[in-house]
């Protein structure tokens, strides 16, 4: 979406519903792009001193429903055992024409309508947000506006950018892909580390280029227009050695198998928590 709008323009209040490590990234991100901050108000029981210091610059912290009256935006950032808890708390800042935008993992939008009402849209961000290189992916309701809808994107892409979809059950794969996706990107700079521990490295050096490696090859993927695997094969000299560790990691049971058994296993897992 091209059209965005900015974020200066969009109608206010708007509420935020849980300002933990996502919600206080995106909070920030609208801030820094020059959302009102006496437009908007925030739902945390528990502040961290980062939101309470937004307090100072004019930002709401716990306001009741006859402080706001019906907000022109909900933005859903619990997490889903809480939402179950306090959800139905947010339904009284919420009116038929608020936009409720949800970024909880496994929590369809028919969920969301029960406990808020509204016109919701369902977005699955990563932590990658908190430094604004996030991913966003959202899909609408029927009944989100395409004003609405441009609001929603706008509000997602303070944190990076935003891919829309138009079918809700490629969500639990999605979540599987971006939403867990940085921690296997951790999970190999932690064990590309280990690696060159068995290798004979110090541990303190291994961890250092597994760390650089796994950060300076996805900014290098990032700013290349190439497939990662022409990448890939542009590091690959044959009967050199990183085709020697390929040949392990490409193998029958290599990197590709484990893949596809832990992306089915987390998309599975999504399906589980929706119900």
């Amino acid at each position: 979406m091209n059209n965005t709008q900015p974020l200066a323009q969009i109608q206010r209040p708007i509420m935020l519903a849980g300002a933990g490590k996502m919600g206080g990234a995106m909070l920030s991100g609208w801030l820094a792009r020059g959302l009102e901050p006496r437009g908007v108000s925030v739902i945390e029981p528990d502040p961290s001193d980062d939101i309470r210091a937004l307090v100072t610059k004019g930002v709401r912290l716990n306001p009741s429903p006859g402080e706001t009256g019906n907000v022109a935006t909900l933005v859903v950032a619990l997490k889903p055992q809480m939402f179950r808890e306090a959800g139905a708390g947010l339904k009284a800042f919420a009116g038929p024409s608020t936009l409720v935008v949800s970024i909880m993992a496994g929590t369809p939008i028919a969920a969301i309508e029960q406990v808020c009402g509204g016109a919701v849209v369902r977005a699955m961000p990563n932590t990658p947000a908190a430094i604004g290189r996030g991913i966003t992916v959202a899909v609408a309701a029927t009944n989100v506006s395409g004003s609405q809808r441009e609001v929603a994107d706008a509000l997602l892409r303070a944190t990076g950018s935003v891919e829309w979809i138009d079918d809700e059950q490629l969500m639990d794969a999605v979540t599987a892909v971006s939403g867990s996706g940085p921690a296997y990107v951790f999970l190999l700079a932690e064990e590309l580390a280990r690696a060159g521990v068995a290798a004979g490295l110090p541990a303190g050096l291994a961890e250092k280029l597994a760390r650089e490696t796994v950060a300076g090859s996805g900014e290098l993927l990032h700013r290349s227009q190439s497939p990662a695997a022409t990448l890939r094969q542009n590091v690959t000299s044959p009967g050199g050695t990183t085709a020697a560790a390929l040949g392990v990691l490409m193998g029958p049971d290599g990197l590709q198998q484990i893949m596809m058994r832990a992306v089915a296993a987390a998309t599975r897992r999504s399906r589980e928590l929706a119900k």
